[in-house]
């Protein structure tokens, strides 16, 4: 569904681009009046938020490894996120896979991590997102007919998911014992080497639910949870500062922009990123009625700030721990047997 609406938002980029002359020297203009202090900020912070993904990781993994290195965890995020840059959403699997390696940790309990935080992830962007379509209809914003469509879609897509993300929390939470009974009696009629990893993976997810069942842990989760995006607002709001553009943007409208970026980026496209830039053309043009081409050059910031800031820490990594890009593809074959 979420690919759907990206889909529908590009078709109408495509036909404002068919129809209407691209003005290059607005962009360039869009790109040379940013403030390089707030921009420096942004990307500061931006890149904080991924010290801040492996400290958080630190407490996903801690009853299985209290004593984690805070440094294995980084470098390995940074790599990971380099590699979602590159590949796309098939490189998510890289990180969980290094820190396995590192931290001498079955594969399977990293993809128990990686669970859990995707879940943490996706109800903070739903979360912001809800905010921003509460926003929108609340205090009256005219948008297009066409758009307004693609926010009905997206709003009914984000209170499935959302619902259907806690209920799967919940209930591996509260009755992962008989749910693993009946989920194993229900792959009896599958071969044996397809049943045996359907309940591999289970038993996964059951596993990162584990760094929940304490105070402390469930403390630490949503506290880092709330501290990573509180980052990743910070760095929203000293990016719209950068731009002359949007001075008259309040911090309200900001977390609104926010929200629909936030929400575009489930869509990633290797070496493009595809939702994000799509969606915050959509949303400052049409909403804010900011002009195509400085809407153009504020997307491709975002990006940079949001995904590309990582990636020359990733490549120094890469070189600095002897990897090489076709041991990256292989990690991406082994983890997807």
């Amino acid at each position: 569904m979420a690919a759907l609406v990206v889909l529908i938002v590009a078709a109408l980029l495509a036909m404002r681009w068919r129809h209407g002359e691209f003005d290059w020297s607005l962009l360039a203009s869009t790109l040379l009046a940013v403030r390089g202090r707030w921009l420096a900020a942004a990307l500061l912070v931006g890149l904080a938020t991924y010290y801040g993904r492996a400290l958080r990781w630190s407490v996903l993994i801690r009853h299985l490894r209290p004593d984690a290195s805070l440094w294995s965890l980084f470098s390995a995020t940074a790599i990971g996120f380099t590699a979602i840059v590159l590949f796309g959403r098939p490189g998510e699997l890289v990180r969980p896979y290094l820190i396995a390696s590192k931290e001498r940790l079955p594969f399977s309990s990293q993809l128990a991590a990686w669970f859990l935080e995707r879940i943490c992830d996706l109800l903070s962007t739903l979360l912001i997102f809800g905010f921003a379509l509460a926003y929108v209809a609340n205090t009256g914003i005219q948008v297009g007919p066409r758009l307004q469509w693609t926010l009905e879609a997206g709003g009914y897509f984000a209170g499935i998911l959302g619902s259907v993300s806690l209920l799967v929390v919940l209930v591996l939470r509260q009755y992962s014992a008989p749910m693993r009974r009946r989920f194993v009696e229900a792959l009896a009629v599958f071969p044996s080497r397809l049943r045996g990893k359907a309940i591999e993976l289970f038993d996964a997810f059951i596993l990162g639910i584990e760094a929940t069942r304490t105070r402390l842990g469930l403390a630490g989760i949503i506290g880092y949870t709330v501290l990573e995006w509180a980052l990743i607002v910070l760095s929203f709001v000293a990016l719209v500062r950068a731009f002359p553009a949007l001075d008259a943007l309040a911090v309200p409208d900001v977390l609104i922009l926010m929200g629909f970026v936030s929400f575009g980026s489930l869509v990633q496209i290797p070496g493009i990123g595809g939702g994000l830039q799509v969606v915050a053309i959509v949303v400052l043009t049409e909403i804010f009625h900011t002009s195509f081409e400085t809407a153009a050059g504020i997307a491709l910031m975002i990006w940079c700030v949001s995904f590309l800031v990582i990636v020359p820490f990733g490549l120094t990594l890469f070189v600095r721990e002897g990897m090489t890009w076709r041991k990256i593809k292989e990690i991406k074959q082994v983890a997807l047997k």
